[in-house]
């Protein structure tokens, strides 16, 4: 095994001390072994340092500083990483045994490719699967497609080449300390929706490529309790990475943002459904096909199964739950065939 790790894997933690030993676990158990763990404190005043320090690896390193954000803490892990491709891994997440070797092996095979990713299963917080996930686009993946749909998923699904990640980044003065500097590929005025910025600025000024592998090997874990957060502020934080690119290529943007933000508010609408918040899930997939129909006509199935169940989200909950899985697990099926 050569002295430095191949892959690095970077682990924001803000005090998530029921997931973090189920999330490490995860990764330990990976059929490639040549990896490093950074995992970074950002702030952490409940018990997820001691459940950490359990562990005795040494292939685990920790990073503290106080509190940032997400963006903040996973470029923190960047900078910190030695390896030649990063995995990103959420603490609440955790992954299949044969994630990195399976992502290592896409990216050696194919040079052009900056991002692999792959589709993530559902789970809950007990950490069992429920039947559904994300299922994206894998190949042929265009800059509408990363800014329209963002088929990476979530934050625990890519591996990225570290030398993409070193074309992205940019120095900026740290809040935190007076004439300091800090390196950044995040950007950390986003509290939110900091991936999807990122994605689209690599797509609208990189020449790399994502692409996808076919096995579902992230567990993305879906914390109803904070689907209830402000839907508002969510769509708002979106806007505003969505402007922090515009300069970039401002044609791209104007034939293709009205169509971006139907997408988002279509999403946010999924979000008001699993949050119980039926009236205003109704409201988010009309201004969604209010702003851009066109949705209907890219993606008929997956429109209608939101908007029918936005429509039942005033059933009983258990069972609008056995409906809305039935309703995904058919539109799996028909993204397969």
């Amino acid at each position: 095994m050569s002295k430095l790790p191949i892959i690095s894997v970077v682990i924001p933690m803000y005090n998530v001390e029921k997931y973090i030993e189920q999330c490490i676990q995860s990764v330990l158990a990976q059929t490639f072994k040549n990896f490093e763990i950074i995992c970074v404190d950002d702030g952490c005043t409940d018990n997820t340092l001691a459940k950490l320090n359990a562990f005795t690896d040494q292939r685990i390193k920790l990073v503290r500083q106080v509190n940032r954000g997400l963006s903040a803490a996973r470029n923190t892990g960047i900078s910190n990483s030695k390896g030649v491709y990063v995995a990103l891994l959420d603490a609440d997440d955790f992954w299949a045994k044969e994630k990195l070797s399976q992502h290592i092996n896409h990216l050696n095979k194919n040079p052009e490719v900056g991002v692999s990713y792959c589709p993530s299963l559902f789970i809950n917080e007990q950490g069992k699967k429920m039947g559904i996930g994300q299922f994206p686009r894998l190949k042929n993946v265009s800059a509408k497609h990363i800014f329209c749909r963002n088929p990476v998923g979530n934050g625990s699904a890519p591996v990225i080449r570290k030398r993409l990640l070193n074309e992205m980044t940019y120095e900026t003065k740290d809040p935190k300390k007076a004439n300091a500097k800090r390196q950044c590929v995040f950007d950390e005025d986003l509290r939110q929706s900091e991936d999807i910025e990122l994605w689209t600025r690599i797509a609208l000024t990189a020449k790399w490529k994502f692409e996808g592998i076919n096995a579902p090997l992230t567990y993305y874990r879906v914390n109803e309790g904070g689907l209830s957060a402000n839907l508002k502020k969510q769509y708002t934080s979106w806007c505003l990475a969505m402007a922090k690119n515009h300069q970039a290529n401002p044609m791209f943007f104007k034939r293709y943002l009205s169509l971006a933000r139907a997408y988002q508010l279509r999403y946010l609408a999924r979000r008001a459904i699993r949050s119980g918040d039926s009236w205003q899930a109704i409201k988010l997939v009309h201004h969604a096909l209010l702003i851009q129909p066109k949705i209907a006509i890219e993606e008929p199935s997956r429109t209608l199964i939101t908007y029918v169940c936005a429509l039942i989200s005033i059933l009983p909950r258990t069972l609008y739950k056995t409906l809305e899985i039935k309703a995904m697990q058919f539109i799996q099926q028909r993204s397969a065939t």
